[in-house]
Formats: structure tokens, C-alpha cells, sequence
């Protein structure tokens, strides 16, 4: 396996934000908290890295069976897993569908796998491959009934990218449109322009095509720190096949939230909110979540008068975009990941290192009168219950809620624990 020079930058940022948490722990202990809401939460997996992978940064993926599948990215160790939990019994066990080898196939997955119409899964992963800068992978089952847990899916790569069509994807989901191409994003590669992005680029906006038997790439857009760069958490849809996303980067130094607007063979940006690094958060790492109404809410890592990032939600009013923060969190480091919403309109999520201990939580924020209402779900202690939770959460038929920690859990093989999947039932 190996990392690029370039990456150095992301690894050691995650390293001294896990360090920070931690040294915050003592302090923060000291601080009065709001108690959770009564709800059940339940560790379903604590990882090891003793061949079940460690150290899941990214959500998971439900399947009409009530199956998850999500994948890991041990921060110093192996290149990473995509796995399934499956019930058995009154537990879950875990199948590990492919172990990344860091060739070819590359290594670290950092965003979840989700399911195109097809029924495979599909994911990226942030180094290595054929040209060193992550690929594009497809993972299908088995072609006939699996009898056993010893059943690896097929891996298909379906891009490499190689600095100058893209390199070092993100956290954001994969997204397909109806014709069945595919959209995402990376963080580097690309234009190469001033600042930072001189050297290995701003990142891009990518589809890749179904073709021949085969999948082709069309970088879409290049960003740059002239207008806003690093896009982070991938990109939403609306109806006119618009692409709208966040860029962590670039712009007034903070980052903004782009669309995308094919014509004419080529795609236009339009910056329709720029960070100000102030009460209105930065760092957007988060990606876009749509309420159907043409709203968006987002999140930020870092900034907002708590200094520990913010919720937002971005409305149209009379053709002009307006920006609302309707959250701030006050410890240490806020989402990184999208926000999850239920058919009553809640939204909910995780912070890496917000909550009573500073080692993260898991949130809902509940709409009233035009105001927002924050609930702690489970803040983390560090212990079995894990810790650094990067992922966003899901809902199973039964309102059940589910996601990962990054850290924490028993697993020893880890600095900091292996991590854990958990679920919260109401």
C-alpha cells in the first residue's frame, strides 16, 4: 500500500483532531450537559482490524433485508474493508465482502458503498489504484446462493484517477441519475492554480459513463481557490439535473456551496453562498441534504459562534438565496458528514467531537415555531460505545437509527479502539 506525499495533509488532520479530542476529555467532563431523550442505544459490531477492518469513517447502506453494509479505513494500518452485517439469531454477524489490497484495487475507502440499479455496490476509495489517486469500484454478489459467511463479492474498478482527472476522493456519496451515470467529486487534482492547489489541483466534479462494456469519465468542472475549491462531501441532484454540493476551501478563504448547470457540452458554477468564517461556521465537509421544497441543510465543521461549526439551511426567497444557521455547537469539532431527515421534518446527524465528553455525539434537531430544538441521542464516551463518530445516520421501517464510530470499542490492534457500528432504537 501506498499513500501519496500529497495525502499527508488529510492523514495528519485527523491525527491532530483526534488528539485534540482527546485532550479536551478532562476538561470537558466538568461541563453541565443536556440529558439524552430515553432511547436504547446498542453496539452491534466493535471492530478489531484482526480481519473485520477498523476504524469506519463513513455511514452504511440498508438493504430491503435489513442488512447493512458499510466499509473501513484503518487510519494507519491496513488499506480497508467493505463489509455486511448481517442478523443471525439475536445478533448480527459480520461478512467482509472485499479487503482492499492496496494494488490496483486501491485502499481506504472513505465514503459508505450504496446500491445502483443494477443491484451492485458502489464506492470509491482514496488512494492507490492503477495512477496512485483512489478509484471508482463496483462490488457484486455472488452469481448463485452463497452457503456460507466466506463469500467475497466481485470488485470491479471502474476508474482510476490520476491527478489530472481527479485524485483523492471524498467522504460524499456516489449518486446516480436515471439514465444510469454516475456523479462524485474529489479533492484534489484537476486545475492547478495558485495557493495550496499549485501543486496537485482543487479537485473536480466527475460522471462516469457506462460505455462499450466499460465506464467513461467526463471531468465536469475544475475547481479552483479563485473561486471555491475542495469539495469534500459529493453532490445532490435536483429535477433540471443541476449538481449542488459544499467546497471546504477556496472563496473568502472558508469554503461556499456551488451548483453545477450543464449547457452547451460544458458545465457552469455559481458560488450561491460563500463562508465568512464567523457565526455562519466553515470548513463545510458536510455534504447537501434536499427537503423537497428546494431548501437545503448543511453543516460545518468548525466556526459558528459556539466554535464547534454549525447547521444551516439554505432557502430560496424571491430568487435569492438566503442563509440561516439554525444550530451552533460549542465543543470542539461539528458534523462531517450530511444530515439525515425523517417524514416529520427532524433532522439528525453526528459530531465528531462535540457532546458531554468531547469524544462526539449523535444529535436530532426538531423544528418548532421557527426555531430549532437540539436533542442529544448518545454522546460517547470513548469506551465499548466508541468514539469520533465521521458518518452520517440512517432509518431502518421500523425508525430505528443507525451509523459508526470511527474510534473506540475493545479492539486493541487500534491507538485509539477499532470502532464500532451501533444502532439506537426509540
Amino acid at each position: 500500500m501506498t499513500i501519496p506525499a500529497q495525502a499527508s495533509t488529510l492523514l495528519s488532520y485527523s491525527q491532530v483532531r483526534r488528539a485534540s479530542v482527546l485532550a479536551l476529555l478532562c476538561a470537558l467532563m466538568l461541563i453541565d450537559v443536556p440529558f439524552a431523550i430515553a432511547q436504547t442505544f446498542t453496539v452491534l459490531h466493535e471492530f478489531t482490524n484482526l480481519g473485520d477492518g477498523g476504524n469506519p469513517e463513513a455511514g452504511l447502506t440498508l438493504d430491503r433485508s435489513g442488512n447493512l453494509y458499510g466499509t473501513t479505513s484503518p487510519f494507519d494500518s491496513s488499506p480497508g474493508t467493505v463489509f455486511k452485517l448481517s442478523h443471525k439469531n439475536a445478533g448480527w454477524t459480520l461478512t467482509t465482502l472485499h479487503s482492499f489490497t492496496g494494488g490496483a484495487d486501491g485502499s481506504h475507502p472513505p465514503a459508505r458503498v450504496v446500491f445502483g440499479p443494477d443491484g451492485k455496490l458502489y464506492g470509491t476509495t482514496a488512494y492507490d489504484g492503477a495512477s496512485g489517486g483512489g478509484t471508482v469500484f463496483s462490488l457484486a454478489p455472488p452469481p448463485t446462493v452463497c452457503r456460507s459467511f466466506l463469500c467475497p463479492w466481485t470488485l470491479n474498478v471502474l476508474h482510476a484517477f490520476d491527478l489530472a482527472d481527479g485524485y483523492i476522493p471524498g467522504g460524499g456519496d456516489l449518486i446516480f441519475d436515471r439514465a444510469g451515470n454516475l456523479y462524485g467529486t474529489t479533492t484534489q487534482g484537476g486545475r492547478f492554480t495558485q495557493e495550496y492547489c499549485e501543486e496537485f489541483g482543487c479537485g473536480v466534479a466527475y460522471q462516469l459513463s457506462p460505455s462499450n462494456g466499460g465506464w467513461s469519465q467526463t471531468m465536469l468542472y475544475q475547481f479552483s481557490t479563485g473561486s471555491i475549491a475542495t469539495p469534500f462531501g459529493g453532490v445532490i441532484m435536483d429535477s433540471s439535473g443541476d449538481l449542488y454540493g459544499t467546497a471546504e476551501a477556496g472563496g473568502l478563504n472558508w469554503g461556499g456551496i456551488y451548483q453545477l448547470t450543464p449547457g452547451d457540452g460544458s458545465w457552469s458554477q455559481t458560488v450561491i453562498y460563500q463562508f465568512m468564517g464567523q457565526d455562519d461556521g466553515c470548513a463545510a465537509r458536510a455534504g447537501l441534504l434536499a427537503d423537497g421544497a428546494g431548501n437545503f441543510f448543511g453543516a460545518t465543521e468548525a466556526c459558528g459562534s459556539g466554535n464547534g461549526g454549525t447547521v444551516f439551511e439554505l432557502s430560496q426567497v424571491g430568487g435569492n438565496w438566503v442563509y440561516n444557521v439554525i444550530y451552533s455547537f460549542t465543543r470542539n469539532f461539528g458534523p462531517v458528514a450530511s444530515l439525515t431527515v425523517d417524514a416529520a421534518g427532524n433532522l439528525y446527524g453526528t459530531a465528531v467531537g462535540d457532546g458531554a465528553y468531547g469524544l462526539g455525539s449523535i444529535f436530532k434537531l426538531t423544528p418548532s415555531n421557527g426555531s430549532w430544538t437540539y436533542t442529544s441521542l448518545h454522546d460517547f464516551t470513548g469506551g465499548v460505545d466508541g468514539s469520533t463518530p465521521f458518518s452520517n445516520v440512517i432509518f431502518d421501517a421500523g425508525g430505528n437509527l443507525y451509523g459508526t464510530a470511527s474510534e473506540g470499542g475493545t479492539g486493541l490492534a487500534c491507538d485509539h479502539g477499532c470502532g464500532v457500528v451501533w444502532e439506537i432504537t426509540p
